[in-house]
């Protein structure tokens, strides 16, 4: 299956280390070699980098190593192919703009008959590609489209989840729906169920590490990720823990809410 990873920190940082980690997943035998990508975030907009390769082989991905934008908030996916053609328009991240501001969205998962979903619709946004992740943020964008283009703020944090937690619920009907979405400003983070080491598709789809740094020397440092030094707070999302450290797995049908570094709210199933 797919790899997904999302960070979410207080200050900027890069992401050497998270693009590194899955990049490896996609080396030698590995089935994630059909394309990867990575949306940085900087304000309301982001830079999408994507490409239909394996990651592991990319200049594009040493590149962004060391040259990457520094960022608080990023999304980056790994690609499985398991429906659609392995080209640019089926590989992941997603981003479209709703309420000036760019939205972000990558699943894991396999979402049997979306395009007919009776709970779902696809008037607004239509997809480029032939995924079923494609599908799933048009119809994401459908539902929360009321909520960004007719307010004069940003909905409320409530307002959001409900939307989201609603929506996922009506996903997990068709299949696995692991999915990492950003509206610019708090990452929303769905846990359901993925391929586990057994065989077996079953909880968790995703896991969640947090930590934090309050000494002004002080750096966050993981396995190769150094983040810092000083008052450093940072969430990552990811579909298999990426370091040694303890890792939350996120409850069957969880959703999670981070901004700035911070779990904000979390919705259960």
């Amino acid at each position: 299956m797919c790899e997904l990873l999302a960070i979410s920190s207080r200050r900027p940082t890069q992401l050497d280390f998270s693009l590194t980690a899955l990049a490896a997943h996609s080396a030698g035998a590995s089935t994630t070699r059909d394309g990867w990508g990575v949306a940085l975030y900087d304000g309301h907009d982001a830079v999408v980098y994507r490409e239909p390769t394996a990651a592991s082989d990319s200049p594009l991905v040493r590149f962004l190593q060391s040259q990457g934008l520094d960022t608080t908030l990023a999304i980056s996916h790994i690609r499985h192919a398991t429906r659609g053609e392995v080209a640019l328009s089926n590989t992941q991240p997603f981003a479209r703009e709703l309420g000036g501001r760019m939205h972000v969205f990558a699943h894991n998962g396999n979402l049997e008959g979306i395009e007919r979903g009776t709970n779902l619709a696809f008037d607004r946004y239509r997809p480029v590609g032939t995924t079923d992740s494609e599908h799933a943020f048009c119809a994401l964008l459908e539902r929360i489209h009321a909520l960004w283009s007719e307010a004069d703020s940003p909905p409320s944090l409530a307002a959001r989840l409900s939307v989201i937690s609603n929506f996922a619920a009506d996903l997990r009907k068709l299949g696995p729906a692991n999915f990492l979405y950003a509206d610019s400003e708090v990452l929303f983070a769905h846990g359901h169920r993925r391929i586990q080491a057994s065989g077996l598709i079953a909880p968790p789809g995703l896991c969640l590490w947090s930590c934090r740094c309050t000494a002004p020397d002080e750096s966050v440092q993981a396995h190769g990720v150094t983040v810092g030094p000083g008052f450093q707070e940072m969430v990552m999302v990811a579909s298999v823990p990426l370091t040694d450290e303890a890792w939350r797995p996120l409850d069957e049908g969880e959703v999670v809410a981070v901004a700035g570094g911070k779990l904000l709210d979390v919705a259960a199933a």
